[in-house]
């Protein structure tokens, strides 16, 4: 059982296998960025008006003067031209199919790339067992595993600022030459062209790498400071070809290198939600807070409790990595302000708090101190502890997994767990795959897609239960029910409740008797 081999292979066939969309929502988020993929490649255009004349209207728009662009960052858009134009010499083209192939490249293939990056960086601080732990409950017990599986820009700013991250942490340890730097600002420019709140996680990566090479650098403040400034050189000569190929778009769509689309939006009830402070954000609102950490419906801690032994990692990573622990305690932070002070109300019809998406790789690092720190332990207090966190990760793969094969949950719903998810499964609506391509009863092809997912978590919890005292196992145990428990006692069965279920059966894409 300690081969990760097994394990993995579960998470690339769940990754490759399961398909949540339904043509009947008409996704916004996905569809105007697909839309302007077609204008590209159909009329040579980014504005969208053709498209949409041929295909019909999407949401999350922007409109100047009549001519129709979409809201978001435009790189995601432009990476899928060459998708669709491959697609197209293979016949018509649907939205189904492009959906598809544009997840496939673009976000599901990139995140396993991203995996074993990440394994690499683990390895350094963890042993095996606990890294392939983490990345294995990361994979499937987080808001990856859903963002991965749907055409949003959170997954990809996810991987790419993972990426730039681990440029410049291999460019500070001396294992990449002084070109690391520009690789770092390369993925650090693409993540600002992917998601505008990506610039985020840039600025806190570009304080660790400030705080890095000012503390390894010897000498006087002026050798610090022309170090530093010859790592700024690099950072900005690799970042300029998408910061420079976003600001060309935004002048040509909206008048001006530094204005986006959230100025012009089609929607007027969706401007008040970017009116004020920067994009939106302007000062923290407990209850937002409240709910992106600890909502039933979409609470990062609530659907993966598992991340709470962040906390418990900190400590020895603040001992341990004096740098890793600042650019991850100003990650934190950051975002934590940013979804306090962001419209809670605007993230609608998601898993999970998505913009906390590119947050989730940083947190696996010191998840897996508390975990390595538990299992060293010889207490009993210790082994109990270590059941508890063994617990958290199998529940964080069970409860996020089996969202993202609904992963369309209206804000209105009281649990996505047994107020969505399981009541769709029970009738009979099971995870829309990629067998149906093949013809497959979804009935076969939804309970394997089911008990895969249940069979990664079993592995997670066996690897690090099997040979190791009994109260591990029962310590663990007693964290799934408890948590499944509490998702089942807050689930309201309310009439919004009823009449989600009801709305998404009449749009689902592989319905019982498909």
């Amino acid at each position: 059982m300690q081969n990760p081999r097994l394990v993995f292979g579960f998470v690339v066939a769940l990754y490759l296998l399961v398909f949540p969309y339904h043509p009947g929502l008409r996704s916004p988020n996905e569809l105007c960025r697909l839309w302007q993929t077609r204008a590209l490649v159909d009329h040579g255009k980014i504005s969208i008006n053709d498209t949409i004349a041929e295909y019909g209207m999407v949401g999350d728009l922007s409109v100047v003067n009549g001519v129709l662009y979409p809201s978001k960052a435009p790189l995601l858009s432009f990476v899928a031209a060459p998708v669709y134009a491959v697609m197209k010499l293979f016949g018509p083209v649907t939205d189904v199919t492009q959906v598809y192939w544009s997840r496939l490249f673009l976000l599901i293939l990139p995140t396993l790339a991203m995996l074993v990056f990440l394994r690499r960086f683990l390895l350094v601080y963890l042993s095996p067992l606990i890294a392939d732990t983490v990345i294995a409950t990361y994979a499937l017990g987080t808001m990856a595993f859903a963002y991965s599986q749907l055409f949003f820009s959170h997954q990809l700013t996810a991987v790419l600022l993972f990426m730039a991250f681990y440029a410049a942490w291999r460019t500070l340890s001396q294992q990449w030459k002084q070109w690391g730097w520009a690789v770092s600002g390369a993925f650090s420019g693409a993540v600002v062209a992917t998601e505008y709140t990506g610039a985020l996680g840039v600025v806190c990566l570009a304080i660790y790498a400030a705080y890095a090479v000012v503390t390894a650098t010897q000498g006087t403040g002026q050798q610090k400071a022309m170090a530093l400034a010859k790592v700024g050189g690099l950072v900005l000569l690799g970042s300029a070809p998408f910061l420079g190929g976003l600001m060309a778009y935004h002048q040509s769509a909206f008048g001006h290198p530094l204005t986006s689309g959230y100025k012009f939006l089609n929607d007027p009830g969706y401007q008040e939600w970017h009116v004020g402070g920067f994009l939106g954000i302007r000062y923290p609102d407990p209850s937002a807070f409240a709910l992106s950490f600890f909502s039933p419906l979409r609470g990062l801690f609530t659907l993966s409790p598992f991340l709470l032994l962040a906390f418990g990692g900190l400590r020895k990573l603040f001992r341990e990595q004096r740098a890793l622990f600042v650019f991850t305690v100003t990650l934190l932070l950051g975002n934590a302000y940013f979804t306090s002070s962001f419209t809670y109300s605007s993230w609608g019809w998601t898993t999970g708090p998505r913009h906390l998406t590119p947050l989730m790789p940083f947190l696996l690092l010191p998840v897996g101190l508390a975990l390595q720190w538990l299992l060293e332990a010889k207490t009993f207090d210790g082994r109990v502890g270590f059941g508890i966190a063994a617990g958290l990760c199998v529940s964080s793969v069970l409860v996020d997994g089996a969202l993202a094969f609904v992963n369309y949950i209206p804000d209105s719903h009281s649990t996505a767990l047994f107020g969505l998810a399981v009541p769709l499964f029970r009738a009979g609506y099971l995870p829309p795959t990629v067998l149906m391509f093949l013809k497959a009863p979804n009935g076969f092809a939804g309970t394997l897609a089911i008990l895969l997912l249940v069979g990664a978590a079993a592995i997670i919890g066996l690897r690090l239960a099997v040979g190791r005292a009994r109260e591990v196992a029962v310590a663990a145990a007693l964290v799934v029910l408890v948590h499944v428990g509490l998702l089942a006692g807050l689930t309201k069965h309310h009439d919004a409740d009823l009449q989600n279920v009801e709305f998404l059966k009449k749009v689902w894409m592989t319905p019982p008797s498909s």
